[in-house]
């Protein structure tokens, strides 16, 4: 059953896929499946972590600590699933750096900020990132890197965390004071 589900997985997700010819739209799907990157998010959390003295210094240290929590989790997964990520030539750093693809972490660190944001308040940046999670999600797999369930999966994985980050933030509150205040 796994196997037929895996065949059709890989099948559709071939579908998806931008032809080497479709040079605007291919532009397009590299800087949406960029703008997912985990050091992208991390790097502009902590600018606005150091600028800021406000609900921002917390609200983004809180955010990084999610993302970095995320990324080793998705990572533990990969490792214990090891998918090969689809062939292919565009997304060399990904493929060198992390050759397994299940889940997406792009994909599940996307649903996570979106979520996060929602949950609390913070608007209109909620509203943006949800459109953002399939543009960037499906970018990813029109661009070879992922299959179709691994983007899925990313989501589920990313909306599983949500109430877990958020339960725990008072802990990492209350533990690393000082990141968050």
């Amino acid at each position: 059953m796994i196997d037929r589900i895996l065949k059709i997985d890989h099948e559709f997700s071939q579908k998806l896929r931008l032809p080497e010819n479709a040079k605007f739209s291919r532009a397009i799907a590299i800087f949406l499946a960029h703008s997912g990157d985990s050091w992208f998010w991390v790097a502009g959390l902590f600018i606005v972590w150091l600028v800021h003295r406000d609900e921002w210094h917390t609200i983004s240290a809180y955010l990084a600590a999610a993302v970095l929590i995320l990324a080793a989790l998705v990572l533990g997964i990969k490792f214990l699933v090891r998918r090969k990520r689809p062939e292919g030539e565009w997304g060399a750093i990904y493929r060198n750096a992390d050759p397994h693809s299940f889940p997406s972490g792009h994909a599940a660190r996307a649903v996570l900020l979106a979520g996060l944001c929602w949950a609390m308040g913070i608007q209109p940046l909620a509203w943006i990132l949800t459109i953002w999670v399939p543009l960037m999600s499906l970018a990813r797999v029109s661009l070879g890197v992922h299959y179709l369930v691994d983007v899925v999966a990313g989501w589920l994985l990313g909306l599983v965390m949500i109430p877990v980050l958020l339960a725990l933030q008072p802990v990492f509150y209350s533990a690393l004071h000082f990141l968050f205040f």
